[in-house]
């Protein structure tokens, strides 16, 4: 079976309806990079022993629509839990579900993905791009 895949209009859209649901909750949407392999899907539990920090966004997350993507608006600066490299990161919402999961170096850049405990950590720029052909 082949994925449907919309118009950059149509994806841009999508993307905006996201960043609604990401909002929707009492608490603030999250990143949350793991040093364990990312899960091979977003319902199986990430290892919590192997989380090395959480980031905050703020609400809204939504910062910008440019002509082929979205931008999020940047994290908190957070300080990273223990010693590790970041594997995956996974996105909750405000409501605390899963939203996604990233693979650090092929969805997420990190300037280094070895995370020191103590140090600090933010996102400055979170652009998400929709599908294209």
């Amino acid at each position: 079976m082949s994925a449907v895949i919309p118009s950059i209009e149509a994806g841009l859209t999508q993307l905006q309806a996201l960043t609604n649901y990401i909002d929707q909750g009492s608490e603030n949407a999250t990143f949350v990079f793991y040093s364990s392999d990312k899960p091979a899907n977003t319902t199986i539990e990430a290892d919590e022993s192997k989380r090395l920090v959480t980031m905050t966004l703020p609400k809204p997350c939504f910062k910008k629509l440019n002509t082929d993507s979205i931008e999020l608006q940047q994290t908190d600066a957070a300080i990273v839990l223990r010693n590790g490299t970041a594997i995956f990161a996974r996105l909750f919402s405000a409501a605390g579900k899963v939203v996604a999961d990233f693979e650090v170096g092929t969805h997420i850049t990190l300037n280094n993905p070895t995370l020191v405990a103590g140090s600090t950590l933010m996102l400055n720029s979170i652009v998400l791009k929709p599908t294209l052909q």
